[in-house]
Parts: structure tokens; C-alpha cells; sequence
């Protein structure tokens, strides 16, 4: 398998903490950004999350639901107003063509013009979680989204740089060939990886630390 494979960006999104259930607040709802962003270590400027235990940090800094999950949630959800909207997953980069399958944990993107963007890592698949359904006002969300390992990944950020919508995602290198996001979402998320999997992925370096943890202790 060749590295090169380059994708449009469609939008650029960001969010602010806002009320979400109650008094609890969430960064889910990002909004698409005009001109150019900056990529610096935790993310985007600016870009917030509310819940700083489960989301964002260096190795989350850059979360990415694939465009074309829209187009299956669609066919579940009938026009649901939000799929409408390119972060309403709380995705910072709308990009379609690009899916769990085609991805590696440590495969590495060129993120914006080549001069000036941003080199980005995946880190991990995104765990789903109640912010989902409670945004879409639609239970079994979460329980779908296991089952079907449409899941979104995020990326940390290697070298800073800026991004502006219209430029291009582009691998310029791959990370563990026999690691799929949408492999490690089965055997960590999903709860399929067997006693090898899991010590395998205990031990690969460029998983996040969290998940290594995870795959560890589940082997205990």
C-alpha cells in the first residue's frame, strides 16, 4: 500500500462550552470556521472542551468523524436537521472519502498547505459517549455506533501549522499497517481483542497512553 492518499477539507470547526444537560456544559456543537485556524499542540485556536477528563489534551487534540457516516446516519435517523451540520459530531475536520478501514493508528497527515500546515498523528478511535444521543435527542445511538465501529478518530499534533477549509488532508506517512482505527475499535471499544490483541496493543507506541493502559488492564 502506497502512503500518498489526499482528501479535500469541507470545514474547518470549532466549538465553545456551552449549557448542555443542565448545568453540565459541552464543546460538542463546533461550528464551521472562515479563514485560516491555527493547528497548535492541543488543538485548534481557539477550540474548547468542557469535559478536559474524557476529551482534548495532546493526544486528542484533533478530532475527525468521517463525512460519509452523515449519509448512514441519514437512512436511521430520516432528515435529522444536525446531519446538515459538519461538526455536529463534534468533529474538527470534515472530510469525506476517509473511514476507520482506511486509517492506521500512527499514520501520519499533512494538514494544510505543505509550506505552512500542520503534521498530524492518529492517536486513537473516539469512544462514543451519552453526548451523542443527548444531542440528537435519539437513544441507541452509542450501541449503534459500537456495532457498526463508525467512530471517528483523533489525531495529535506533531508540528503546528494552519489549516483553512479547501485545503487538503493528505498521508504523507503510515503508521502500523496491522492496526486499523477501525481494528483497535473492535478490540478495545468493542470488546473483541483477544489476549494477543490486546497485549499487542499494550505495547504499541504510537496508541495513546490511555488506551495502552486500557489494553493492559484488560488483559489482567
Amino acid at each position: 500500500m502506497d502512503a500518498p492518499l489526499s482528501r479535500p477539507i469541507e470545514a474547518i470547526c470549532t466549538g465553545t462550552a456551552r449549557p448542555f444537560n443542565g448545568a453540565e456544559l459541552s464543546a460538542i456543537m463546533k461550528r464551521p470556521r472562515e479563514g485560516t485556524v491555527q493547528v497548535l499542540a492541543d488543538g485548534l485556536a481557539p477550540d474548547e472542551q468542557a469535559d478536559r477528563l474524557h476529551h482534548g489534551g495532546p493526544d486528542m487534540a484533533l478530532h475527525l468523524y468521517p463525512l460519509d457516516h452523515h449519509d448512514d446516519w441519514a437512512e436511521v435517523l430520516g432528515p435529522h436537521p444536525l446531519l446538515a451540520e459538519p461538526g455536529c459530531f463534534g468533529s474538527n475536520l470534515a472530510v469525506r472519502g476517509l473511514t476507520e478501514d482506511m486509517v492506521h493508528i500512527g499514520d501520519r497527515f499533512r494538514l494544510g498547505p505543505k509550506t505552512t500546515g500542520a503534521l498530524i498523528e492518529i492517536s486513537q478511535p473516539r469512544q462514543p459517549c451519552w453526548k451523542i444521543e443527548h444531542r440528537f435527542d435519539r437513544k441507541g445511538m452509542v450501541a449503534r455506533i459500537v456495532k457498526t465501529g463508525r467512530c471517528g478518530w483523533y489525531f495529535r499534533v506533531i508540528e503546528a501549522g494552519d489549516v483553512t477549509a479547501g485545503d487538503s488532508l493528505e498521508r504523507v506517512a503510515i503508521g502500523a499497517t496491522d492496526w486499523s482505527v477501525a481494528r483497535v475499535f473492535r478490540a478495545l471499544m468493542a470488546g473483541k481483542g483477544t489476549a494477543a490483541e490486546l497485549e499487542e496493543l499494550a505495547a504499541l507506541a504510537p496508541l495513546s497512553l490511555k488506551l495502552r493502559e486500557k489494553a493492559a488492564q484488560k488483559q489482567g
